[in-house]
């Protein structure tokens, strides 16, 4: 069963064809990498697939549903999004950065917190240690472990990965690389990875599509 479906996906914005007609199968609990160089459309499909932006043609189906007819909002809540710096609020505790998405949809406190500690067990950061402190205090590599973690907080059966190695240093980028190839053995969740690096794309991917010029080729 595939968990995102892309049929003849097409984005344009004004005379640029930033995607063009593309076709993808993504299995259920499948870790995908799309690989292309800067410019190639693999970050404007990520926005598409969660209605960060509308398509301007073609079909995208997530979870055996058309975008089209979820609630933007709550497609962006069912849908987990890392991005490259993390994307984490500065003035917030690590602990409730990563509850955050939890406390919108009206969880107790308890909850929340018991969530985030998991979460950050998940992905190899001490709670104790971790939990209380706000991103400027943590290292490249710990704020992208909190951006995962925070993307898994309502257990979405898809996570989005935006280039979310691409600004750490090489040491940093291989720890994490190994971390997130055990993370993804202990969740089931359908991930797509955004890539420029062959390797990366090749190491993380249990399957690779290459774009270039807004097309899968």
């Amino acid at each position: 069963m595939s968990s995102v479906v892309l049929r003849q996906l097409v984005k344009s914005f004004g005379s640029n064809l930033a995607v063009d007609h593309i076709d993808l199968d993504i299995g259920e609990g499948e870790l995908f990498s799309l690989l292309g160089s800067s410019g190639c459309g693999k970050t404007t499909t990520l926005r598409l697939i969660n209605r960060l932006i509308e398509p301007t043609g073609g079909r995208i189906v997530v979870s055996g549903r058309e975008v089209r007819e979820w609630d933007a909002i709550q497609l962006r809540r069912a849908i987990g999004y890392v991005v490259q710096a993390g994307g984490l609020f500065p003035h917030m505790t690590v602990e409730r950065n990563i509850a955050l998405v939890c406390e919108v949809e009206g969880w107790p406190q308890q909850r929340r917190r018991r969530r985030a500690h998991e979460l950050l067990e998940l992905v190899g950061l001490d709670p104790k240690e971790h939990a209380q402190r706000y991103p400027r205090e943590l290292s490249g590599g710990q704020r992208q472990r909190v951006g995962v973690a925070r993307s898994l907080a309502l257990d979405p059966d898809t996570v989005l990965l935006d280039e979310p190695f691409g600004a750490l240093d090489p040491m940093t980028r291989s720890e994490l690389h190994h971390e997130f190839l055990r993370l993804k053995q202990r969740v089931k969740t359908t991930m797509v990875i955004v890539s420029h690096d062959i390797d990366e794309a090749f190491k993380l991917g249990d399957r690779i599509a290459l774009m270039r010029a807004g097309r899968v080729v």
